[in-house]
């Protein structure tokens, strides 16, 4: 599920969320990112959803679409695998997995965007995790709820990792669950975004801040509670998160911004695609030791 880069506001009723830089743990992640995405599915959905399609699986907002890029393998060499999808949203990528044949199961934190996958697929099959072939699971990916060497393969278009404060746990989970020699492939906002303001004009291409500067994005209530958090991690930190989980990095894929693409997506947009990357897809594969 891809964010709109922790601008959104969390409720019409509350008032607007401060913006801070500063520590915040798993717990305190994941309670807030919980609460962020029930709150703001339906905005979400309905401002994104015909982008992202009922059963099409997007990487980014560049648009790069699985079925042409292929990073999970051939298409027709996912009939009858097991595939997780973590942080799947509404699942539409899960349902485009589906399609091809494949037994996927989404997950997520939050449950009124699992709602919207329910939604989805009564509208197209007669009820998701039934006719459409998806099912559904609400969960934390810190701690993932199956055994090990359940999937094949796993995928995360912008879910779980951009907002947890432990991402190698994550990684660990999900290799846990894949079969020795399954791929995992998850794209997150690049990092060098983090330097530059979260705008997608002529303002969003000037340095303001330190690349290097860890220190997550909070959003906060009145009270100094966090309601929304993202985790900046560098490209190194990302290939060292990668490798120390237990993976190999098969590949780095930064999109290019395509000249059908006209839309902005809170940061992204045309102006800054064509001339800084503003995705990173990493290709992994859990090694051939088991546990």
């Amino acid at each position: 599920m891809i964010q709109d880069g922790g601008d959104g506001p969390s409720s019409e009723a509350e008032a607007e969320p401060a913006a801070v830089r500063r520590r915040a743990g798993g717990a305190e992640s994941s309670r807030a990112n919980r609460g962020w995405w029930d709150r703001n599915a339906d905005e979400y959905q309905d401002e994104h959803g015909s982008f992202l399609g009922d059963a099409r699986f997007v990487w980014c907002p560049e648009g790069l679409d699985e079925a042409q890029a292929g990073l999970l393998g051939p298409a027709a060499g996912l009939r009858g695998l097991r595939v997780l999808e973590v942080g799947a949203g509404a699942a539409q990528c899960s349902r485009w997995l589906a399609a091809q044949g494949a037994r996927p199961v989404a997950l997520d934190l939050s449950h009124r965007q699992l709602q919207h996958a329910l939604r989805i697929g009564d509208g197209e099959h007669g009820g998701a995790g039934e006719g459409d072939g998806v099912a559904l699971v609400e969960a934390d990916a810190r701690s993932l709820p199956f055994a090990d060497g359940s999937f094949d393969l796993g995928c995360s278009a912008f879910g779980a990792l951009p907002f947890v404060a432990d991402p190698v746990r994550v990684l660990r989970e999900v290799r846990r669950v894949l079969r020795p020699g399954g791929r995992f492939v998850f794209s997150v906002t690049h990092p060098v975004r983090w330097a530059l303001p979260d705008e997608p004009g002529p303002e969003g291409l000037t340095v303001l801040s330190s690349y290097f500067d860890r220190t997550p994005y909070v959003e906060e209530d009145e009270r100094g509670r966090a309601v929304y958090v993202e985790h900046h991690r560098t490209m190194g930190d990302r290939v060292r998160d990668v490798v120390g989980a237990g993976f190999r990095l098969l590949d780095v894929v930064e999109p290019e911004w395509p000249g059908w693409n006209t839309q902005e997506w809170g940061g992204w947009s045309p102006l800054r695609g064509r001339l800084i990357p503003g995705t990173a897809i990493f290709v992994c594969e859990r090694d051939e030791a088991g546990g």
